[in-house]
């Protein structure tokens, strides 16, 4: 297996939890969590996620900072003061990336100079802020640019990078072909799925029609150690049973998939074909 970690991200259990996320990775076999800090009083307690974190053996792979449009007076109404508690949760947890989403428009003063401050954050806490991939909002028929200076980090001079399959596909994107663009710069995945919907949907990865399997066998490939973060909606499922069954599927998914593609990439290695088996792969 490749050293890529594979977490869960406490976001897959609402509406349980943050305990209940940490109880259900260490039960399935996830390597760690993703904290994302969120309304849910527990997720904005360090010390308490610290306590979570020793009680059920799982490390905090990384930290979402609270970003979204709910979590918009969480810890602070400011948002840079939002990023920089995040760090510290960070540093307090052992977690080497720090998740953000690239400001909305209307946060005129954070937009101004957002990739420089984000930069000099990381030189300052040896933390990862790896910016998040995004989508256009759409009414009536209409993209709508929510997002300063765009929804895709891809072109912008962030020096990390987080690849949402479930955002990729709201924007209509290849995430293969994402992960291609953006190279070096991929430090973080949100592995999940989507359609050709509207709806940012955060399927179980291999129900939607991105290319999650021949994501995971080219980072594989590429012998990327970045965590893999199983980012799902489980909201609508009947019984905590039924949760469960969605996210230990989500994890065999992954690990299969990681594990495929060593195996091809061994196989092929001696005539130099293994990227190109990786390619045909892709759906």
């Amino acid at each position: 297996m490749p050293d890529a970690p594979v977490g869960l991200s406490t976001a897959s259990v609402y509406p349980q939890g943050t305990e209940a996320a940490f109880q259900m990775a260490a039960s399935l076999g996830y390597d760690g969590v993703e904290l994302m800090v969120w309304t849910d009083p527990v997720s904005q307690d360090v010390d308490e996620v610290a306590r979570l974190s020793q009680r059920y053996h799982l490390p905090v792979l990384s930290i979402h900072a609270p970003c979204l449009l709910i979590t918009q007076r969480v810890w602070s109404p400011d948002p840079w003061v939002r990023l920089t508690r995040s760090i510290e949760a960070a540093q307090q947890l052992g977690s080497p990336t720090v998740v953000i989403h690239p400001p909305f428009r209307w946060q005129r003063d954070y937009a101004r100079g957002f990739d420089e401050r984000v930069a000099e954050l990381e030189d300052e806490s040896g933390v990862t802020i790896a910016v998040e991939n995004m989508y256009p909002w759409r009414a009536a028929g209409r993209d709508i640019a929510a997002y300063a200076p765009h929804w895709d980090p891809t072109s912008g001079p962030y020096r990390n990078i987080t690849l949402d399959l479930s955002h990729a596909a709201v924007a209509g994107a290849d995430s293969l072909t994402m992960a291609e663009e953006i190279g070096d710069r991929l430090a973080h995945v949100h592995m999940t799925d989507g359609t050709s919907s509207s709806r940012d949907e955060h399927l179980v990865p291999g129900r939607g029609n991105q290319p999650c399997a021949a994501l995971l066998e080219w980072l594989a490939w590429k012998e990327w150690s970045g965590a893999v973060i199983l980012e799902v909606t489980t909201r609508r499922a009947r019984s905590v049973a039924e949760r469960e069954a969605d996210l230990d599927e989500a994890l065999a998914f992954t690990r299969l998939h990681l594990a495929t593609a060593v195996e091809t990439a061994f196989a092929v290695a001696a005539d130099g074909t293994a990227e190109q088996v990786a390619r045909r792969r892709k759906p």
